[in-house]
């Protein structure tokens, strides 16, 4: 039950004089309809009213004295009155529309002395300001500094300083949660002073992500979440999971020997699996790291418990392409392996499944098809998930709960940033792949201006290796100079006819499959997509990639196109085709043809973009911080998760002062389930 001390925090935003219905529906599509969710929606800027010390240039924003001097009342609702006025600095000219007659009246009678605020110009001989901000007999009345909120359309930010106005006397002085020597050393303010500093700058450098009051409110926050994602690990790992211990009685017969990253790997996965708690593990790896065949050796691990075994892929490509490698490597094993995607249809699917409930199938590979409630196991040992953030965490959860205390390995080719993973991953254990089989060579990675493509086109004449032709969009827009996939394809057919195929997330499953077997099997040279080939495709003779305006394409995802060549024993090449650059895009293209380390170039990715970008926030299951950014807060998040650790270790059930004073703060931060998790632990 929440503590009485935060009702105010958790009072509505209607019950505030001035918000009315309208005002609030707007103010809960804009952050919430509680006080804690407008006191989360942090200034972005600031303006600063000073008196007016000269003539106005251009557009400048301050604040004058004018004695009114006439009105000129407009004959139509739409013209504008003009308010004539004489200051220090001349004539002056107000400008309003939609005005009322008893404004003009109170507020700005003839003879009237006025302060004025707002954006002037200077406009020959007078000083035109175009509905002024404020309009004050006294000049206290007018803010020197003035918060600037982000806002959607249907009010001002008028509308949120006035109410925070009113709301900050009603804030508690909550008791302090965080450490009095991390709060010393960082000079951080109280919390109420915090939230006061925040909403109240004085200069830009107090909307700053390193301000002071913003630092301690983002730690706050990032303190809360790490916490509860220590709850909720701790909470998992207390559940009773499926122990399949290793037995060795399934064993492939690999053309290759493990690289000792994938052993170590291998080893922390098949120690989880004979453990009799759950396995939530995540196995990260950057591209042609080998993460399938780590997997595909802890499925026979779950498959020699007579366990089955559920592998969900992102695509329908991607699916395929595992059922063909696994069921290629596992031809020698007497294990039923089997696809479920949306095209198994009809009697073909309903064998599948009544398969599938019976315990006939060992391995399971397919897309969201497997998440449809009809897909019944008869015993789920091991969930494996692939490409995790095409996923969102409901899907994970979907499939892992299929079955009571299901072992589930998360995989994701696209290397996370240390501080995405804290933030998304943190209720998990990882494992890392950070070293490359023998034998793959560097990919040769070149930048060139898109003048010319011409030339790079008539040189694919005589390129021995197939090629990726990479394109960012679909169809050709008139909003967008960018090339689309169908019109590049079909000027390369106009040279290459039949040699070019055409792969898009628009076609039909079957039109894609058609497509991908034609460049598998060498059918066509040149192949024209979208990013639907990012993930996963793996084509040895393919040895070149063309990225078309590759300054639209973020470091992440060139990188996991730059992986779809090289995987064969010939010398591959990237190229990124270019057109005017940004300081920023010149930074990442020289980043990637720099380094082929996806780690790094995933640090810097962050760094540069930030995490909304990185991986699709909203698709991938991280959380988007109001306060934090951890771009800009790794430090904090850091220090977050250790401080998380440390206080769950002291104090587990949160019941010292300081506990106390923390789940407040997991309150304010809507972690109630994971506070509900102390109860079931």
């Amino acid at each position: 039950m929440r503590p009485d001390i935060l009702n105010p925090l958790f009072a509505s935003v209607s019950s505030f004089r001035g918000i009315g219905p309208k005002l609030g529906a707007w103010l809960c599509r804009l952050c919430g309809e509680q006080v804690v969710d407008v006191l989360w929606h942090l200034p972005t800027g600031i303006n600063e009213r000073k008196v007016l010390q000269g003539e106005p240039v251009e557009n400048t924003l301050a604040t004058l004295k004018m004695t009114v001097t006439a009105h000129q009342i407009p004959r139509t609702r739409r013209q504008p009155c003009i308010v004539f006025g004489e200051s220090d600095w001349g004539e002056v000219q107000l400008v309003f529309f939609n005005y009322h007659a008893s404004f003009l009246t109170n507020k700005l009678a003839i003879g009237q002395s006025v302060w004025v605020s707002g954006h002037m110009v200077k406009e020959g001989s007078f000083i035109k300001v175009l509905h002024p901000d404020y309009i004050e007999r006294d000049l206290d009345k007018i803010p020197e500094f003035e918060a600037i909120y982000p806002l959607k359309a249907g009010a001002n930010g008028k509308v949120i300083r006035k109410l925070i106005d009113q709301i900050m006397p009603t804030l508690p002085n909550l008791p302090e949660e965080i450490d009095e020597d991390i709060i010393k050393k960082n000079h951080w303010p109280t919390w109420y002073r915090a939230v006061q500093e925040a909403h109240h700058p004085k200069n830009l450098n107090d909307v700053d992500f390193q301000a002071p009051a913003r630092q301690r409110l983002a730690f706050d926050e990032l303190l809360a979440n790490q916490v509860a994602l220590h709850l909720v690990r701790r909470y998992n790992q207390k559940q009773k999971g499926k122990s399949l211990p290793r037995q060795d009685k399934l064993k492939l017969n690999l053309p290759f020997v493990l690289t000792m990253a994938q052993q170590k790997c291998l080893k922390e996965i098949r120690d989880d699996l004979a453990s009799a708690d759950r396995m939530t593990r995540l196995l990260q790896g950057d591209v042609g790291s080998g993460k399938t065949v780590v997997a595909l050796l802890a499925a026979l691990q779950a498959v020699e418990n007579k366990t089955q075994v559920a592998f969900l892929a992102p695509t329908d490509i991607l699916a395929h392409q595992h059922f063909d490698k696994i069921k290629d490597l596992c031809a020698d094993l007497k294990i039923h392996i089997e696809l479920l995607t949306a095209r198994e249809k009809g009697k073909k699917r309903d064998q599948i499944l009544a398969d599938l409930k019976a315990g006939k199938i060992n391995i399971i590979i397919g897309t969201h098809a497997l998440l449809e409630d009809n897909v019944v196991f008869h015993d789920l040992g091991l969930v494996i998930i692939d490409e995790q953030h095409r996923f969102g965490v409901k899907q994970r959860v979907a499939l892992a709960e299929k079955e009571k205390g299901v072992n589930v390995l998360v995989m994701t080719a696209t290397p996370i940033p240390r501080t995405l993973a804290l933030t998304a991953y943190g209720d998990m254990d990882v494992s890392i792949l950070n070293e490359k089989p023998a034998g793959r060579k560097p990919i040769d990675t070149r930048v060139m201006p898109l003048s010319q493509i011409d030339a790079l086109v008539e040189r694919l004449k005589n390129n021995p290796t197939q090629v990726y032709w990479v394109c960012p969009l679909v169809e050709e827009s008139e909003e967008s100079d960018l090339m689309a996939a169908e019109k590049r394809y079909a000027a390369l057919c106009q040279l290459f006819g039949d040699e070019v195929g055409l792969v898009h997330g628009k076609m039909k499953a079957a039109e894609k499959d058609a497509a991908m077997m034609d460049f598998v099997s060498g059918k066509t040279k040149i192949l024209v997509s979208t990013t639907v080939i990012e993930v996963g495709v793996d084509v040895p003779s393919a040895g070149l990639m063309v990225v078309e305006h590759a300054e639209r394409f973020g470091l992440a995802t060139l990188h996991q196109l730059r992986g779809r060549v090289g995987r064969g024993q010939e010398k591959a090449v990237c190229i990124l085709l270019h057109g005017r650059l940004s300081e920023m895009a010149r930074e990442r293209l020289s980043v990637l043809r720099e380094s082929d380390d996806g780690f790094k170039i995933a640090e810097t990715d962050l760094k540069l973009r930030g995490a909304g970008e990185v991986l699709g926030i909203r698709q991938s299951g991280i959380p988007l911080f109001k306060l934090a950014d951890v771009a800009e807060h790794a430090n904090l998040l850091t220090l977050a998760n250790e401080e998380a650790q440390r206080i769950l270790k002291e104090d587990p059930e949160l019941k010292t002062n300081r506990g106390q004073a923390l789940k407040n703060m997991l309150y304010l931060f809507k972690k109630d389930k994971e506070i509900h998790l102390l109860k079931a632990d």
